[in-house]
């Protein structure tokens, strides 16, 4: 029996961090009802699409189940409350004070229900100036100093390549937050208001320059620190061929192989960080990616080619270990492969193939 078999989730998200909650929710054996306003959620409109739907929809949404309900009409909202009696799990990510003018904010649907775990999702949380702002994933990082520490070459911040706010600092907390709340309410009997705020959830994630602002005054920049450019033993060198390796030696151990092997041992006591850096420039460029690859091959150095996703997908370790062996049933019959979840094997179920819902597939069923 999976984990979370026999809990029921109300989800009222739309686009990205509450459908990416509910899904890892959803693999652990929880009952979704994805409750999606009558044009559907704006993500089944995206392209490209794999049928009658975005296949970023499809990918999001395996294993639920849809409703279709406009939650500003009375008769359905009154059959919204009777699911809401019966649920363990409320996770919506409207702005604050959008689910209280619906009637379906926490304290409204906590007398329905006072065991009902209450998971709201924002990007700057419940209260506080910048509660009501529009923001995306981007604007999140910006304000939190993210997007700063990744400037390149030329000093300009870059556009981030991972959605870091709503996956690491929103989905997953929220997963994290509504286990918590479940326990708890094993404990006391009681439901709870969770208060996810994306924005918050970013800067553990960069403790390490948090730490040295607090203790020395010393507040990372781009380019500069040992994880942002600063440190030959922490840097992306081009080949002859146009390809990247990324090299990163931190441990003396690690450092010093690797200056043996690119026959540079020299470098290894030198402390002019832009001169040394300079120099494994050179010596890695006078070689193609595929020299470096079979040198490092069966070394402790820390060294790893820079690959495409495409790549990535194909590469033998990740195939022999399944992260892609799952698949996808789309609600107009399109297989492929299911997007891998962090959830470890004993909570999955032995069933692999999952189906995203058509619109609005079970409100006959459930309403």
């Amino acid at each position: 029996m999976q984990p979370l078999h026999g809990v029921k989730i109300l989800d009222f998200s739309t686009l990205l961090p509450g459908p990416m909650c509910t899904l890892l929710l959803a693999d652990a054996g929880a009952d979704v009802i994805k409750i999606e306003r009558p044009e559907g959620d704006d993500m089944r409109a995206y392209a490209p699409k794999l049928g009658e739907d975005s296949v970023n929809f499809s990918l999001l949404n395996r294993g639920k189940k849809s409703i279709i309900a406009n939650l500003k009409d009375p008769l359905t909202r009154e059959k919204i409350e009777a699911l809401i009696r019966e649920a363990d799990v409320i996770v919506e990510q409207f702005r604050p004070g959008v689910m209280d003018r619906l009637g379906l904010g926490f304290e409204q649907v906590h007398v329905l229900n006072p065991k009902l775990v209450y998971c709201s999702i924002t990007g700057f949380g419940q209260t506080g100036p910048y509660s009501q702002i529009a923001a995306h994933d981007m604007n999140y990082q910006a304000k939190t100093g993210m997007v700063g520490l990744g400037a390149g070459a030329d000093g300009a911040p870059q556009v981030p390549p991972v959605l870091v706010a709503d996956l690491a600092a929103g989905a997953y907390p929220a997963v994290m937050n509504i286990l918590l709340g479940l326990r708890q309410r094993d404990l006391t009997g009681e439901g709870c208001h969770l208060d996810v705020s994306m924005a918050d959830n970013l800067f553990p994630l960069m403790y390490w320059g948090l730490g040295h602002g607090w203790a020395a005054n010393l507040w990372p920049k781009a380019g500069d620190e040992l994880l942002t450019g600063g440190s030959p033993r922490y840097q992306i060198y081009q080949t002859s061929d146009l390809k990247y390796l990324s090299a990163a030696p931190l441990e003396d151990k690690f450092w010093k192989r690797f200056l043996e092997l690119i026959g540079a041992p020299e470098l290894i006591d030198l402390e002019q960080p832009t001169l040394v850096k300079a120099s494994i420039a050179r010596i890695i460029a006078a070689h193609p990616a595929a020299h470096w690859t079979t040198l490092f091959e069966g070394q402790d150095v820390c060294v790893a080619e820079i690959v495409t996703l495409e790549q990535a997908t194909q590469d033998k370790h990740f195939q022999e270990r399944g992260v892609f062996k799952r698949q996808l049933k789309t609600s107009s019959g399109k297989v492929l492969s299911a997007l891998p979840t962090p959830l470890c094997s004993p909570f999955l179920s032995p069933d692999t193939m999952a189906t995203s819902p058509s619109l609005g597939q079970h409100t006959d069923d459930l309403l």
